[in-house]
């Protein structure tokens, strides 16, 4: 598997922010993603981002109503046209079995050990998050890259 010199995993809340005027954090992560691309910098998602992005635009939310599917729809064909896609496979799954070996997690936790193993399995080693602390638990393998420094 290959990855760029400065590749930039983006996590689900990073496409949500970006995504929807109306939340919270929308003007923080256009500015940070305008100031990687000035990096040329490289961005990825994964399979699991796509989903968890339509989980999230397709429930109400406090600051939003959820918008019509065919936005939702749309805006998951921009993103899988304009970032890298690190997809699924049994080398991921492999990487998530040995970080439950080397760090203590269970339940909702795994979704994040499986972004790691994914950024991993595809040797990303940058991941722009709004939930750092999320994160911290393998920051021996990742670098974590907050959306502002209040996110810390």
């Amino acid at each position: 598997m290959m990855m760029e010199d400065k590749a930039v995993f983006l996590d689900t809340n990073v496409l949500v922010y970006a995504s929807v005027a109306e939340a919270p954090f929308h003007n923080i992560t256009q500015e940070k993603i305008q100031d990687l691309k000035k990096t040329k910098a490289e961005f990825w998602i994964s399979r699991q981002i796509l989903r968890e992005y339509l989980v999230t635009l397709t429930r109400p939310q406090l600051y939003m109503k959820p918008p019509s599917t065919e936005m939702v729809i749309e805006s998951i064909h921009y993103y899988s046209t304009s970032f890298r896609i690190a997809e699924d496979g049994p080398q991921i799954t492999e990487k998530l079995l040995q970080l439950m070996e080397q760090v203590p997690i269970g339940g909702k936790q795994i979704h994040d050990a499986n972004i790691v193993a994914t950024m991993k399995a595809y040797k990303i080693t940058t991941l722009l998050t709004h939930n750092v602390r999320d994160f911290q638990r393998f920051s021996e393998w990742i670098t974590l890259l907050p959306l502002n420094r209040k996110t810390q």
